[in-house]
């Protein structure tokens, strides 16, 4: 008979083989900019393991993964400068790319969800807060801790996603119910959700940090 800590030990091993690292912490390797082109050195860097969002003017840039998922369930860790902004996409619809005039390199862009990173004033509304599904619905519960690195998670099964904020569930939606639809066309998001997507850190022109990288398909 397998003993408790046998079973325990082999279902931890079995967790931690169907999961995979996002980021290795040294390189920025499968990550891209978002709508096409090399990784925006001008505005994200590695610092002591992170992925850091520079505050770079006069454009800044999303970062994407090369490779798309489809269920997942994705945890990360972040931090954010006071006042800043930032988020996690996923679910995307669309990327855009468009050089303001006079400027050498593009703004770069994911549209989709949006897991909403953010702190004091950059939150002006409850969908804003750390933890929201941004501009759908206000986190519940759930505390972000200020200056130090938060636990996000994002769970997605098929229409059904979930925002966690340091181990509390703060947001869990279906994305196809009539009532989510209805806002999803008052915001002209696409109501058909694609089959797979990748995963995008936002640079909203605030510094940044997220590491620790997991993804469970």
């Amino acid at each position: 008979m397998i003993s408790r800590r046998s079973f325990l030990a082999a279902a931890a091993a079995a967790s931690a083989a169907d999961s995979v690292s996002l980021f290795d912490g040294e390189s920025t390797r499968g990550w891209r900019c978002a709508g096409g082109g090399e990784f925006p050195s001008h505005c994200w860097t590695i610092e002591e393991g992170c992925l850091k969002a520079l505050v770079a003017k006069p454009t800044f840039a999303d970062i994407r993964t090369v490779e798309e998922f489809g269920d997942f369930d994705f945890e990360f860790e972040w931090k954010i400068s006071p006042n800043g902004n930032s988020g996690v996409k996923y679910l995307l619809y669309r990327e855009d790319v468009w050089k303001p005039g006079g400027a050498a390199l593009p703004h770069a862009r994911g549209r989709g969800f949006e897991y909403q990173i953010a702190h004091g004033l950059s939150a002006r509304k409850d969908t804003e807060a750390a933890g929201a599904l941004y501009e759908f619905l206000a986190p519940v519960g759930g505390t972000a801790k200020v200056g130090e690195f938060n636990q996000g998670r994002i769970v997605r099964r098929g229409a059904r996603i979930e925002h966690w904020l340091n181990g509390v569930r703060v947001v869990e939606a279906q994305l196809d119910s009539p009532e989510m639809q209805a806002r999803m066309r008052e915001r002209k998001v696409p109501v058909e959700l694609p089959g797979r997507s990748a995963i995008v850190l936002q640079n909203h022109a605030s510094e940044a940090w997220f590491r620790r990288l997991r993804l469970k398909v």
